[in-house]
């Protein structure tokens, strides 16, 4: 469910203000955050932890916090931090009972009224955990269910394994209340008799985007088309597809350029190292890395791109939209959620999973109409504000988190 808070309750939490009245204050409560890396704090969920310290203590249960601006502003937010050392990639027996563990510990230390877990690590041993220690409240957000539910033979023991962990974390209880960023999502789980149609779900938009910090500056470039692309360096990500239609259009349009951002890490689905040398030989595009601001590229870009095969909402789409750049995706589940259904304010396309004729198509309609470059862009900042705004999501995160009942 998607609950449109007014203007005024929209500036209470843009200033930092209760969104409560005097009178209906809510009961200070404990809140444990349970995340799967530390950087997700502050760029994903930094509006949101700011606003639930206005009422509670908030906790975190988080990665080792390697950045220092990270640390500095949840202390600044009074925020306690209890470190771990997860690796949320990685598939390791040993590496997750000690996690469990630490987690156990921490929950028992902390007696928390509220835990929230997101992404599916978290979740899958937060929810369990959460459950043993009795904490009334568990709440888990599914960010999305990456490649455990696509239609593949890859890692199959891995994924009738989370499965099963999943079905055990989401079983129907008291107190349990599960957030998804998409309903296909919900969906899913429904039909893979994961969850049931009892249970308690909610749906928001993604975890907003902050149009203030993600602002619209500057038009899009027209003369020099870039076409950039934000993502890990995984599979599921897109990232052949892109390189392959980059190989295409550059032969074809060689002042046209084409940018790839992000990590290349230790991930059960990382590319292959023969794709990831040709990526970083800059023979087809420009590999830039992982890049801590993105904004400097998403406003030197033309057109932002994502090819990926599965998301819960993917950020780097609403971020582009906010600064006013045109979008292409795939029309999977999460990644058609940011496409406009307007006819009259297009801001993207949406093209086949796996589909490089499909992408170098789109690709090209922008590279022969440039003016709807800029059409795009202003569309896609218009559907950004009407629908994702950061404050917007949080007024619906707040009511979900800070509610009273327990049923």
């Amino acid at each position: 469910m998607t609950m449109i808070p007014d203007q005024v309750q929209q500036q209470g939490i843009a200033r930092g203000k209760s969104l409560n009245p005097p009178h209906q204050q809510i009961m200070k409560r404990k809140i444990l955050i349970i995340a799967d890396s530390s950087g997700s704090l502050i760029d994903f969920r930094g509006k949101l932890i700011e606003a639930l310290t206005l009422n509670n203590e908030v906790n975190i249960f988080t990665p080792k916090i390697l950045k220092d601006h990270i640390r500095t502003k949840l202390l600044e937010w009074k925020v306690i931090i209890h470190e771990n050392s997860l690796n949320g990639s990685n598939v390791s027996i040993a590496s997750d009972i000690k996690y469990i563990l630490d987690l156990y510990k921490t929950i028992r230390i902390v007696k928390p009224d509220v835990v929230f877990p997101y992404a599916f690590k978290p979740v899958i041993y937060g929810g369990l955990v959460a459950a043993a220690c009795r904490v009334k409240h568990i709440t888990p957000m599914l960010t999305g269910l990456g490649n455990t539910f696509q239609d593949n033979n890859a890692k199959r023991i891995v994924k009738a394994l989370t499965k099963n962990l999943l079905k055990l974390t989401l079983t129907s209880r008291k107190g349990l209340k599960i957030i998804f960023h998409n309903d296909d999502d919900r969906k899913t789980l429904i039909q893979n008799k994961i969850i049931s149609q009892k249970s308690r779900t909610f749906v928001v938009s993604g975890s907003g985007v902050d149009l203030e910090h993600y602002s619209y500056s500057s038009p899009p470039d027209t003369k020099t088309l870039t076409f950039l692309m934000i993502a890990r360096l995984i599979n599921a990500k897109g990232v052949r597809e892109f390189y392959q239609a980059a190989l295409i259009l550059g032969e074809k349009y060689p002042a046209v350029r084409f940018q790839l951002a992000g990590p290349y890490d230790d991930n059960v689905d990382a590319i292959d190292q023969d794709l990831y040398d040709k990526i970083r030989s800059g023979s087809v595009l420009n590999y830039l890395g992982e890049v801590d601001d993105i904004r400097s590229l998403i406003r030197e870009s033309s057109i932002v791109v994502l090819p990926s095969y599965r998301e819960g909402l993917p950020r780097c789409m609403l971020e582009a939209m906010a600064m006013g750049r045109g979008i292409i995706t795939t029309d999977s589940v999460g990644c058609k959620e940011t496409i406009s259904t307007s006819e009259n304010y297009p801001n993207g396309f949406l093209v086949p999973v796996k589909d490089v004729c499909a992408l170098v198509s789109k690709m090209e309609y922008f590279i022969n109409n440039r003016p709807e470059v800029l059409r795009f862009g202003e569309n896609g900042r218009r559907y950004a504000v009407e629908r994702f705004d950061v404050h917007k999501v949080n007024r619906d995160m707040l009511r979900i988190l800070e509610a009273s009942d327990s049923n």
